[in-house]
C-alpha cells in the first residue's frame, strides 16, 4: 500500500505515535482513493476540498472489513484468521520462510557470523486489533499501559511458528520495540503466553530507554525511531550476528541497514514516521 515518505522527524519516547489512520495515509499519498462517486482524486499537501479527503468513518468500516472484525458476545473485537489480512501476512510469511531456508543453511560453517532475525513487536509480532478497536483507533500512552498491564495481544497470525521455527532452524531471535522500558515484563509475559518460543531476556528484546538510553546509540534519548532501531541492529551485528532478516510493520522500522532483508507486514491503522 503506497504510504507518505518516511520522516525523519524525532518522535518522543517513541510511545507518542502519529496516530493517523494507514489508509488515510496512503490514500493522501497516492492521490488515488475515492470514497463516493465524484470525488476528487487529486493530490495537494493541504486539501482543497473536502472532497480530496476520504470520510474517516468509512476508512474505518474499511479497515474493519480488511481484518475481518469479529465482535465477541462481551463486545471485544477480534481480527479474523480467515480475514484478507490474514491471508497477506500469511503470504508475506510464506516469503519469509521460503528466503530463511535458504539464508540460514548458508550460515553453518564454523567462523562465520551467526544468523539472526529482528523482528518488531507491535503489528509484526503481537497484534494491536483488539487494543486499536477498544480505545476507538485513539492511543494514548497511559491507555497502552492500562492494556498492556493487564491483557495479552494475540500473535500476528503465523508469525511464532514462524519466529520459532527460524530459531530451530538455527537463528537467534531478537525483538527491538519501540515501546518504553517500563513497559518490559508486561511485553515478554505476553509474548510467552502466546507461544513465542524463544529466548526473551533483555539481550534479545530491546525496549527504548529513554532514562537511560545505552551507550552504543550516539543520539541517547533523542534517536528518531529510524536512528533507534538501525542503531540497535548494528549493536546486535557488532556481537557477533548477521542479521538475515528484518521483520517490521512499518517503515521505519526497516530503514538503516544493518540486515540482509526486510520484510514489511501490512499495517493500515497507523503510521509511524
Amino acid at each position: 500500500m503506497p504510504r507518505l515518505p518516511l520522516s525523519r522527524r524525532t518522535r518522543p519516547a517513541l510511545s507518542r505515535r502519529t496516530r493517523l489512520a494507514g489508509a488515510v495515509v496512503a490514500a493522501l499519498a497516492a492521490g488515488t482513493a475515492v470514497f463516493g462517486a465524484g470525488q476528487a482524486t487529486a493530490e495537494h499537501s493541504v486539501p482543497r476540498t473536502d472532497k480530496e479527503i476520504p470520510n474517516l468513518t468509512q476508512v474505518q468500516d474499511k479497515i474493519k472489513a480488511y481484518y475481518g472484525d469479529t465482535v465477541t458476545a462481551d463486545g471485544e473485537h477480534y481480527a479474523s484468521p480467515t480475514s484478507n489480512y490474514a491471508r497477506q501476512v500469511r503470504g508475506i510469511e510464506a516469503t519469509a520462510r521460503t528466503y530463511l531456508t535458504g539464508a540460514l543453511g548458508k550460515h553453518k560453517p564454523a567462523g562465520k557470523a551467526r544468523p539472526a532475525i529482528v523482528l518488531d513487536m507491535d503489528d509484526t509480532t503481537l497484534l494491536t486489533y483488539n487494543y486499536e478497536l477498544k480505545v476507538g483507533f485513539n492511543f494514548t500512552p497511559k491507555s497502552q499501559d492500562d492494556y498492556l498491564a493487564h491483557t495479552d495481544m494475540a500473535p500476528v497470525f503465523g508469525m511464532n511458528q514462524l519466529v520459532n521455527w527460524a530459531h530451530e532452524k538455527g537463528a537467534e531471535v531478537f525483538f527491538i520495540t519501540g515501546r518504553k522500558e517500563a513497559q518490559r515484563d508486561w511485553s515478554v509475559r505476553n509474548l510467552k503466553n502466546v507461544g513465542y518460543d524463544v529466548p526473551l531476556d533483555p539481550a534479545h528484546v530491546f525496549l527504548r530507554d529513554k532514562e537511560h538510553p545505552p551507550a552504543y546509540l550516539p543520539c541517547g534519548a533523542t534517536c528518531s525511531t529510524v536512528d533507534f532501531k538501525s542503531g540497535t541492529r548494528k549493536h546486535i551485528a557488532s556481537l557477533g550476528y548477521r542479521i538475515v532478516a528484518n521483520f517490521g510493520d512499518q517503515y521505519s522500522d526497516l530503514l538503516g541497514g544493518s540486515a540482509d532483508r526486510a520484510f514489511k507486514l501490512p499495517n493500515p491503522m497507523y503510521y509511524l514516521p
